[in-house]
């Protein structure tokens, strides 16, 4: 695999269609056929949730990237609605990342990504939906809005959103939970990437204070190793999301929705 990019007739970017950098590397090592296997697309943060995962369970897994705005028939087997991530498991399929995240979890190998104590495990639970209720409807917002006002609006209330869950994570941590990576830093970490590789450079997003507890966080993330392992070099992000951020029609699923007033798909 290799990465690859298309310019349209008129010379704006569109998406990827194949992985690079690092990640590269990672689906080179996990080309051959498995028992469970992975259908990603190069660009998509929903997908990366789940490679983290596998990554760091360590499980043996193939690593299929497709187009989904193509929909592959091996795709559409695995979800009809033809979006990515989707797994299948043998003869067994299903889709949407989360779901994906706790079966893997439920599966009982490798590293486990919640705590044993169930409190704890609800705690993480709460807040990895507030970041799939909050944080990524606005990471979205933020990204695709045009007017100046409303950027500044989108910003502030992206802001808001994670410095309530900054507050409800461990004081030190690094992580959510503490010294080591877990459910709720998995769940967010693609979009965490995205900030300096895609709303820093389309929407000046600042960097974290230095010595803030966020930037601790950040610096965490960045620096795992199943993390760096599944992200691509910094122009397919910039590359990828640049139809995002000119808000162009019909760009995914998910921009419909946000341009709509709808709940992401």
């Amino acid at each position: 695999m290799s990465s690859a990019s298309s310019n349209k007739p008129d010379g704006k970017k569109t998406y990827h269609k194949k992985v690079s950098g690092k990640a590269l590397d990672t689906a080179n090592l996990h080309s051959e056929p498995q028992d469970l296997k992975l259908f990603g697309s190069c660009f998509c943060p929903f997908v990366q949730r789940v490679w983290i995962s596998l990554e760091l369970k360590g499980n043996p897994y193939e690593y299929i990237e497709v187009d989904p705005y193509r929909k592959p028939q091996s795709l559409l087997e695995v979800n009809p609605r033809g979006l990515v991530p989707g797994l299948r498991h043998g003869e067994w399929a299903c889709h949407e990342s989360t779901v994906l995240m706790e079966y893997l979890e439920d599966l009982g190998q490798g590293y486990s990504l919640l705590p044993s104590d169930a409190q704890t495990r609800a705690h993480s639970r709460l807040w990895a939906d507030h970041i799939n209720r909050h944080i990524i409807p606005s990471f979205y917002h933020f990204l695709q809005a045009q007017a100046t006002d409303v950027q500044v609006k989108e910003a502030e209330t992206m802001k808001e959103h994670i410095t309530k869950l900054v507050d409800a994570a461990h004081k030190t941590g690094p992580f959510f939970l503490g010294d080591s990576i877990s459910f709720v830093d998995v769940q967010l970490a693609p979009w965490l990437l995205r900030l300096s590789r895609v709303l820093k450079p389309y929407r000046s997003w600042p960097d974290p204070a230095p010595g803030s507890r966020w930037a601790s966080w950040v610096e965490a993330v960045e620096e795992n190793s199943s993390v760096q392992a599944t992200t691509s070099e910094d122009q397919l992000y910039v590359d990828s999301y640049e139809r995002y951020a000119e808000n162009r029609p019909n760009t995914s699923q998910v921009a419909n929705a946000v341009n709509a007033g709808r709940g992401l798909p």
